[in-house]
């Protein structure tokens, strides 16, 4: 299984983040190559989410997560997948409503934007359901519930 090596950035004031090792092993399982990559994943805050994507996406809010792909010059051989940008308040916040525990909804974000970052998308319905599938299999093996079955707390 091809390793994900993490470069861990963590710009936000957040008590409840996943360890570096557990980034690196829902980072790992999501790798669609034989081949170790590195990626930095940068944990930030709702006002720098917010710019990034107002400036990358358009959107004046913050999000759960961003990916920037690396891509090399032809030139240039360097296993550098790219950056994820992961909004910490916005996890929390998402993890509560939906019902979930943080470190779950952390696991799913990491293994989203690895597939971001390896070109797997959700804009059209059927890159949604291959990239979704993808997601619900590999969360599966890390010992994870469907993330998009939300459970209502009243039933």
């Amino acid at each position: 299984m091809p390793v994900a090596m993490i470069d861990l950035q963590v710009a936000c004031v957040e008590n409840t983040l996943p360890s570096e090792q557990e980034m690196a092993h829902w980072a790992s399982a999501a790798l669609r190559s034989d081949e170790d990559k590195e990626l930095t994943i940068r944990c930030v805050d709702a006002e720098e989410s917010r710019h990034l994507n107002n400036e990358y996406r358009g959107k004046n809010k913050p999000t759960n997560v961003l990916s920037f792909p690396f891509e090399a010059p032809e030139f240039v051989n360097i296993n550098l997948l790219g950056d994820l940008i992961i909004c910490a308040p916005v996890i929390a916040q998402e993890a509560t409503e939906q019902n979930k525990s943080a470190k779950s909804h952390w696991a799913h974000m990491v293994v989203h934007g690895t597939l971001h970052l390896q070109g797997y998308d959700h804009i059209e319905n059927d890159e949604a359901e291959t990239m979704e599938a993808l997601e619900v299999a590999i969360l599966k093996k890390l010992g994870y519930q469907n993330p998009y079955l939300i459970e209502d707390p009243d039933t």
